[in-house]
């Protein structure tokens, strides 16, 4: 298996959405993340990293997987039993495509119901909660910059005032 062939099974998988994250990181969730989904594996295409995929492999294989070669304990993510995989031929492209598909169905069946009732929607009436949800986090995002940059503003002006006072 090679990034590409990993890619083109993951997006095949339903409601998984991809976003670009982290530098060179491709990040799949089940469901999309602007209305609760949640990520299952990444795959690294910085050539440089130390690991070419991470994934959710649940608490009965995580430590079982990390017996092979090549496969190590997540940096970050380890405690919720994720795991790393160093090179492609670590894992046989088979039993891979079989712990995607697991890491998929574990994170998906931990969804809330709501987010669940969210995907199962008719596609046009999903995507229009999409934009709205997609719409409203960008709002929220930019009063969050905004308050943040005020307060940034706030603390050097009282922080210039009090060494003109010394």
């Amino acid at each position: 298996m090679d990034a590409e062939r990993a890619r083109e099974f993951l997006r095949k998988l339903p409601f998984v959405e991809e976003t670009m994250q982290w530098g060179e990181n491709l990040v799949f969730w089940a469901g999309d993340k602007a209305v609760g989904g949640k990520m299952f594996a990444v795959l690294n295409l910085d050539e440089d990293g130390m690991a070419v995929m991470s994934f959710s492999a649940g608490a009965e294989r995580f430590h079982e997987l990390l017996e092979n070669d090549g496969v190590f304990p997540a940096p970050y993510l380890a405690r919720l039993h994720w795991v790393s995989v160093q090179h492609w031929n670590a894992i046989p492209g088979k039993e891979l495509e079989g712990l995607l598909r697991a890491a998929y169905e574990l994170t998906y069946e931990k969804l809330p119901q709501k987010t669940k009732d969210i995907l199962a929607l008719p596609p046009a009436e999903f995507h229009k909660l999409l934009t709205t949800r997609r719409k409203l986090l960008a709002e929220k995002a930019a009063r969050e910059a905004a308050a943040k940059a005020a307060k940034k503003a706030t603390t050097k002006k009282a922080v210039k005032k009090a060494a003109r006072s010394r």
